[in-house]
């Protein structure tokens, strides 16, 4: 057997990214993602691609900020694992979004573990499994609670007081990835420097509140790269246990809708089994499963 030939893309050789077998239906998730042939990669075994990968990055972004898109035939996991490690740019995230009950097919489940096989050999370690949801106009638009008032507010500093208090003590993996590592000052600047990332108005940013005027949560209806999204849910610690998440999500779902959203995307860990109940209630279907890994450092051999 000969050894792998890893390339780097470019717009001559980018008709090579689709050359290889889709069983988890990646192409269908990521029909609306933008990539840049120059951030892929491919390994060759005798003129065949056997392994795949895409990294992603905002427009104005000169590197990548994570992987989202990778692919490895079975029995190819150290060529998969070599085309990851010998990247040119240094990322600590890499997530694949699979179809749902992945693990119940056994077609399915080999190659999602043949990929986390791979993963793993290149240094990555698992962080967390999140549903991934996908709202239309046809799951029905649930009835507002009205129990809280919702208000703009254009001091993002009540915004960061508030997060805050939200990620001190948190079920979010990444935002107590966040924490570990800086605290819940770092947890805080993160999730706002989300928000301001999203090409939407920052008028949207919206602060919760009972009708006394006391602050209960945040909700940030939002716009990412490929459409409307609920951005963030957030409820204050001492005003958790009476389910206020689904008032934040209910009205920031009508808010969307306001805005001539045409459907909306979200996502939740899936250990977090009161947000998950949440979407079910207000009739978010689970649409894919994402499953995000992370290095200790960032890798890459490049």
């Amino acid at each position: 057997m000969t050894d792998p030939v890893i390339r780097t893309l470019d717009d001559s050789t980018a008709h090579l990214f689709d050359t290889m077998p889709d069983p988890l239906r990646m192409r269908e998730k990521h029909q609306r993602t933008r990539f840049r042939p120059e951030w892929q990669r491919v390994a060759l075994r005798d003129g065949r691609v056997v392994a795949r990968a895409a990294w992603w990055g905002r427009p104005e972004d000169t590197e990548p900020l994570l992987i989202n898109w990778f692919d490895v035939a079975e029995g190819e996991e150290e060529a998969g694992a070599e085309l990851l490690r010998s990247a040119p740019w240094q990322v600590d995230e890499l997530e694949l979004d699979l179809p749902t009950g992945w693990r119940d097919l056994p077609d399915l489940r080999t190659a999602t573990e043949t990929r986390f096989t791979a993963v793993r050999k290149a240094g990555y370690e698992l962080l967390v499994e999140r549903y991934n949801y996908r709202w239309t106009p046809e799951c029905r638009l649930p009835e507002r609670p009205g129990r809280l008032v919702f208000t703009g507010e254009p001091d993002d500093g009540v915004f960061l007081d508030i997060l805050r208090a939200i990620n001190s003590d948190t079920l979010d993996a990444h935002a107590r990835r966040a924490v570990e590592e800086g605290g819940v000052e770092l947890a805080a600047q993160e999730d706002l420097e989300i928000f301001h990332w999203f090409p939407s108005p920052r008028e949207w940013w919206q602060v919760a509140r009972t009708p006394d005027g006391e602050p209960v949560g945040i909700h940030i209806p939002a716009r990412n790269p490929v459409g409307a999204c609920i951005g963030f849910i957030g409820v204050l610690p001492e005003h958790r246990g009476h389910g206020y998440a689904y008032d934040l999500l209910v009205e920031c779902t009508h808010f969307l809708v306001e805005q001539s959203a045409e459907f909306i995307g979200a996502a939740t860990d899936q250990g977090n089994l009161p947000m998950a109940a949440h979407f079910a209630r207000a009739g978010y279907p689970v649409v894919r499963e994402r499953v995000n890994f992370r290095a200790d450092t960032a890798v890459s051999a490049g």
